[in-house]
């Protein structure tokens, strides 16, 4: 396999494509498939038409299988148009299933079911059983290829069972042990046959303490499992331990970019419209439902400054630092957001508690109110020769960073024990209920002080 470099890779890739337009079929493959199927990948993407219908004559089926496996679903949804009807059916067949449903599961009904009958009927019911479950489970995203073996095999039959089926299997790396039913009752690795005699039955080098995860499972808590114990892949099982596929790392991964993603979209009100291949029209329909509902919710914010209209027309000087007060709340409270929504992903929360979570977090908040209060109290101090205004406006950012990460904090904790995505208590939410709150605090505290201005 051809390692690039980025000196050599454009010239690499020229040769490449100026094989495939003088139609030299021979230097054409020895060049392309030299590549890794992700190089590959790149390549085929900078082809045009006319090129791309070269290619699907010149590689085979289940050559042209690991390319179109690294495309992204919209890029895959135009490329499969440009193929073959039997070419496409033979290409499937040699994908890995997860990815086919994947596939499948984002084009219409009748193209699913004009796909799934032309493939083979075995490859075909492993996709549709994938199908059939819910989406962001272990079941939806493991995978049917890997390797099941007896525990009353020997080291020698199971490394020719692996001659005859690794090829076909997404790793094998674990082998998973099952008896008559297929039930999981033990695991061993390539490294235990490796180091047993050939003759060693596998029982006798199996685990039985086996760490698997249901069907039912949700995909981030599957990957908090496989990144906990440091896994390659993870068995998938039924109620009653019959093995059904086995989720690997490289799903693993891309659900953690899915979730970190989906997560991000959440936190900043803009869920669904993060993809930049989104047109502005999409990706303003997305997020405007959040930021006109927050506009509104924001309302409240005039509606406690008229309530304090009094206290403003008596010291004018209060109104320049609302700003300062409200941005300040809402930034703590964003980081405090941000640290809650983390603990919970990550499963942190579960080990130190939600009390030393929830304590830490309003301690840091008027620990850092403390400091930016006394700051602002001298400056102002000095500034309007004001001690009074310094205090009140010190005291209000004390208070307010307080109950700041306090929101920032319990908000996405309640949402969780509700069973909904904590992220969804956005930043621009919390940001707009802090507003509120810090205008009270700021506005109660001047009113009661204002005898003595």
């Amino acid at each position: 396999m051809v390692k690039l470099n980025e000196q050599t890779r454009e010239e690499y890739i020229e040769q490449i494509i100026l094989s495939l337009q003088q139609q030299d079929v021979d230097t054409f493959r020895h060049l392309f498939l030299e590549l890794h199927p992700m190089d590959q990948t790149d390549v085929f993407l900078r082809l045009q038409t006319e090129e791309r219908m070269r290619v699907y004559e010149y590689i085979s089926p289940d050559e042209f299988a690991e390319i179109f496996e690294g495309l992204e679903i919209e890029e895959q949804k135009t490329i499969v148009l440009e193929l073959h009807e039997l070419y496409a059916a033979e290409m499937f067949n040699h994908m890995f299933a997860d990815n086919v449903a994947d596939f499948l599961s984002e084009v219409k009904e009748n193209s699913r079911t004009k796909i799934l009958q032309a493939m083979n009927k075995e490859e075909a019911e492993d996709v549709r059983e994938l199908l059939t479950y819910e989406e962001e489970t272990a079941g939806a995203i493991m995978t049917k290829e890997f390797i099941a073996i007896k525990k009353t095999d020997t080291v020698e039959e199971v490394i020719e069972q692996l001659r005859r089926e690794g090829p076909a299997a997404e790793t094998i790396y674990y082998l998973y042990v099952v008896d008559r039913k297929g039930l999981l009752v033990g695991v061993t690795s390539i490294r235990d046959l490796i180091t047993s005699h050939s003759d060693e039955k596998i029982e006798d080098i199996m685990s039985t303490q086996v760490v698997s995860v249901h069907v039912k499972t949700d995909q981030e808590e599957v990957a908090q499992i496989i990144q906990k114990y440091d896994f390659l892949a993870a068995p998938v099982v039924t109620d009653h331990n019959l093995l059904v596929g086995i989720v690997t790392v490289d799903d693993v991964i891309d659900v953690l970019e899915e979730e970190t993603t989906e997560d991000f979209g959440e936190i900043t009100a803009s869920r669904g419209s993060t993809d930049v291949s989104l047109t502005s029209f999409q990706a303003a329909r997305k997020r405007a439902p959040w930021i006109i509902l927050l506009m509104f919710f924001g309302l409240l914010t005039a509606e406690v400054i008229g309530q304090f209209e009094e206290t403003l027309e008596a010291v004018v000087l209060l109104a320049a630092f609302i700003p300062m007060i409200m941005g300040s709340a809402g930034n703590t409270g964003t980081q405090s957001l941000a640290v809650s929504v983390r603990a919970l992903a990550t499963g942190t929360l579960e080990k130190k508690g939600w009390g030393k979570t929830f304590l830490r977090e309003f301690s840091t908040g008027l620990l850092i109110g403390l400091m930016a209060g006394i700051v602002i109290m001298v400056l102002l101090a000095l500034i309007y020769q004001e001690m009074l205004i310094g205090i009140i406006v010190g005291v209000s950012i004390i208070l307010s960073l307080g109950m700041a990460s306090v929101i920032g904090t319990i908000v996405p904790l309640v949402i969780d024990k509700l069973k909904l995505d904590p992220a969804i208590a956005s930043g621009p939410f919390i940001t707009t209920l802090n507003d509120v709150i810090s205008l009270l605090i700021y506005f109660t505290v001047a009113t009661s002080l204002l005898q003595y201005l």
